[in-house]
């Protein structure tokens, strides 16, 4: 009987499995992280085999605002009196017997880092993964109308040389940090290579986007040797963009900031810092740091 918080459906045991991580919150900007697990669950057929219980992981009364606090709380929902829902941050498995694959879905922990790893790690081992995949995302001053540039961090060097042939970058970052991180200084020591695939996104885009969950999903597909599945995708990018041009070109004064977006994101110039975009967006209330 396992000593962490995990409720174990079905023993699944594959020879060389991949994981795939993805969590709610940090790094999901643009729904990017979840909404590309999401999809290679659907697409795959794959089914729940294990969760974790939330209830040691995450704060759910914070002593703040109204506005504040909300952002911790369970969601629920209530119809003409009746209360229908009560919801608590799910983290769930799925495996994909024919693509070797363990898919994990998640909110990443509010506390007890380390217990929630190693429940992660635990049903990892148990399937027999030998490599883990984050997807994510983060914001940065790139325009919508371009793919978005891809980011990997690695846990050893040895896993670069494979990366490297689906021309993704790798990242130099000092700052605040996520759990995945955390999981990258672990895996080594389980004998398990971990690698994340971030994609920058526009952060002057609010809400779900289609054109980089798209290129998440193309590059995670293509790293895993997973195919099919994409067409549908590709229709939500055409929908999205076509809306978000027209929304954009009704805002002159943003559209010569991404002409500007464009151009050096098209001549290789990473420039972080576009000063006078990133006064405008912070005039919007957009933060970009």
């Amino acid at each position: 009987m396992t000593q962490y918080p995990l409720r174990i459906h079905k023993k699944v045991k594959l020879e060389e499995a991949r994981m795939v991580v993805a969590f709610s919150g940090w790094m999901d900007g643009g729904d990017v992280s979840t909404a590309t697990l999401e999809h290679l669950v659907e697409t795959s057929g794959a089914l729940p085999v294990a969760e974790i219980d939330p209830d040691e992981f995450y704060v759910y009364s914070f002593p703040a605002s109204m506005e504040v606090s909300a952002l911790f709380r369970p969601h629920g929902a209530i119809e003409n009196g009746l209360v229908q829902s009560f919801e608590t941050p799910s983290n769930t498995f799925y495996v994909d017997k024919p693509n070797r694959l363990l898919l994990f879905l998640g909110h990443e922990p509010n506390m007890h880092w380390r217990k929630f790893a190693d429940c992660v790690f635990e049903v990892a081992a148990n399937v027999g993964v030998t490599m883990i995949y984050f997807v994510g995302s983060v914001g940065g001053m790139v325009p919508h109308t371009r793919e978005p540039r891809l980011f990997s961090a690695v846990s050893a060097s040895r896993l670069k040389d494979d990366l490297e042939t689906f021309g993704v970058r790798f990242t130099d970052y000092t700052g605040p940090v996520s759990i995945v991180t955390y999981m990258m200084t672990q895996a080594e020591q389980r004998s398990i290579g971990m690698a994340s695939v971030v994609a920058e996104i526009p952060a002057y885009v609010h809400g779900r986007n289609p054109r980089c969950i798209a290129a998440v999903t193309r590059q995670i597909s293509a790293i895993l040797g997973v195919t099919g599945g994409l067409d549908p995708l590709r229709d939500l990018v055409e929908q999205w963009e076509k809306r978000l041009n027209e929304a954009v070109e009704e805002r002159p004064e943003l559209v010569s900031h991404i002409r500007k977006l464009e151009e050096d994101y098209d001549n290789e110039i990473f420039d972080t810092q576009m000063g006078d975009l990133k006064d405008w967006l912070e005039q919007q209330g957009i933060r970009v740091d």
